[in-house]
């Protein structure tokens, strides 16, 4: 199993576990963070945006230029951002830490 912290807008740590190949979009979810996915991984919305632990975004492989087209819709992102419907787990990234951003824009959703 991987285990994952998401930490929430609110500061709170959550713990949750997938296995390797899961997508990261998926774990949240069935931890009950807020990641819509409204488009269920075709990169067509922004809804399941994550800040990823500036120690562990190197270990992640590189975004797609679609990726960062659609971060670039996503409110509040940083140089760390993700969309965890993009972040397939392995066992490199056991303990891997996330924040789920306090605010959510979707600019397809208007």
């Amino acid at each position: 199993m991987i285990r994952i912290v998401f930490v929430t807008p609110q500061g709170k740590k959550i713990e949750a576990t997938g296995e390797v190949g899961d997508l990261l979009l998926k774990v949240g979810q069935a931890a009950g963070l807020p990641l819509e996915g409204t488009c269920e991984g075709q990169m067509a919305c922004s809804t399941c945006h994550v800040v990823i632990a500036p120690e562990w975004f190197d270990r992640l492989p590189r975004s797609s230029d679609d990726e960062e087209d659609m971060l670039d819709l996503a409110a509040g992102v940083t140089r760390t951002s993700r969309l965890s419907c993009q972040i397939e787990l392995t066992e490199d990234l056991d303990g891997l830490e996330v924040r789920v951003p306090g605010e959510s824009h979707d600019m397809q959703r208007r």
